[in-house]
């Protein structure tokens, strides 16, 4: 490993999110700077797409807010990401959900994926 590459990571923070992919319902906690004020924001919604590698890897949060569609790109090492909240696991079978934005009720919900649950032996 060269030496720039060991300085910049260790001065970029990595970040530990969960694990989630396109078709999850997450909850972003993200950093709004308004003067000099600063306050943590949710934006809660479903994962349409995850794109890129290394530090551009970024992912698109698509909300309906009061009838509209609201998408949002998160970059993923951004220093304005406090947190990501997985909420739903989405069942669905593509990479990129750009279908969903035509749709609007209960044909825009995603199925959630149902998980083992292990019991605990006596």
């Amino acid at each position: 490993m060269s030496a720039v590459a060991y300085v910049h990571e260790q001065l970029t923070g990595k970040k530990e999110f969960p694990r989630f992919k396109a078709g999850d319902n997450v909850t972003v906690n993200y950093k709004i700077i308004e003067g000099s004020k600063e306050r943590i924001q949710s934006f809660k919604g479903d994962v349409i797409k995850k794109q890129g590698t290394g530090a551009t890897a970024s992912f698109t949060v698509r909300k309906i807010s009061d009838g509209i569609g609201v998408e949002r790109v998160f970059p993923f090492y951004s220093p304005n990401v406090e947190s990501v909240v997985l909420n739903k696991t989405g069942h669905v079978r593509r990479a990129k959900l750009f279908y969903q934005r035509k749709r609007s009720g209960k044909s825009a919900r995603i199925r959630e994926k149902r998980m083992a649950v292990a019991t605990a032996a006596k």
